[in-house]
């Protein structure tokens, strides 16, 4: 089992000063989160909301995701870096191949790209990008991607996306692996379908268990059962060994913790998340065997 962290509604120096404690302490990864902006009108309906509002308010930081990405790998040495996840359709194509390449590069071959539709049609609009083609365009993104970090003289031919021959550098030293996101069955198919891994949101392991088991046969359907794979979420159930390692009985393979939740109230400054870190990685990590 890998276990991550996400920077999602930490402020973000805290966000730099925790990574290098998450990296001496072999956590697995670290993801950042994604939104453009918080308009004052906001008319788009937020997904698995009673009210339809987000959860968070307007003033919520949400650095730019490979900015920080580059940031937290120049303050780590080992920790992997991605997204959960990177709203891709809502930019264009070659800002993306840029953005992921550079950070592949300067990582040293750390980062994954956690790809998603997105929901607000607002950030979508504003940035200049049809939000009704979004699933489809996303659908052809990945592969062009994926030709566009070859290296050499590359191009791409398809429905959404022309890119006459170029050279975009600099390019990665190996692939970089897409993970999807989403819960429709649309989602769930792109992921087994196009992308190396998916990634979730929070459930408990009973809730989650469905979503492997379709991947599964999904991978199956598209005769890539056989190929790597990563199913990265978070877990409400309260921590331990024993749910982890049931997790991974059914095919979790990564999973996103906040130790510092369990934080005192009223602690201060940066260094009040390294005994929370430094306990879980002793309590749990350790003694997974």
């Amino acid at each position: 089992m890998q276990f991550w962290s996400g920077t999602a509604f930490m402020d973000t120096g805290d966000a730099l000063a925790v990574a290098p404690m998450l990296d001496e302490a072999g956590f697995d990864g670290i993801v950042c989160s994604d939104h453009m902006v918080y308009p004052r009108e906001l008319w788009s309906p937020y997904p698995d909301s009673d009210t339809g509002r987000p959860g968070w308010a307007p003033d919520t930081p949400w650095p730019d995701s490979w900015v920080l990405i580059g940031a937290l790998a120049a303050l780590t040495q080992r920790v992997r870096l991605s997204n959960a996840v990177y709203v891709a359709p809502a930019r264009p194509l070659l800002e993306v191949a840029k953005q992921v390449a550079t950070a592949s590069v300067i990582s040293g071959g750390r980062v994954s790209l956690g790809v998603g539709v997105g929901w607000m049609r607002e950030e979508f609009e504003l940035m200049g990008q049809d939000f009704a083609t979004r699933g489809r365009r996303l659908d052809e993104m990945i592969p062009a991607l994926r030709e566009l970090w070859r290296g050499g003289w590359v191009s791409f031919e398809g429905r959404y996306y022309l890119v006459p021959e170029l050279m975009i550098e600099p390019h990665p030293a190996a692939p970089v692996p897409i993970l999807c996101g989403g819960e429709s069955e649309t989602a769930l198919r792109r992921a087994a379908r196009l992308g190396d891994g998916w990634v979730g949101y929070a459930y408990t392991l009973e809730q989650a268990t469905p979503y492997a088991k379709r991947l599964a046969e999904l991978r199956r359907e598209y005769g890539r059962e056989h190929e790597p794979f990563e199913i990265l979420l978070a877990l409400l159930d309260p921590p331990s060994p024993d749910l982890y390692k049931r997790a991974e009985d059914v095919g979790i393979t990564a999973v996103m913790v906040a130790p510092w939740l369990a934080m005192p109230d009223g602690a201060t400054g940066a260094d009040r998340f390294r005994g929370p870190i430094e306990r879980f990685a002793e309590s749990v990590m350790a003694n997974m065997g």
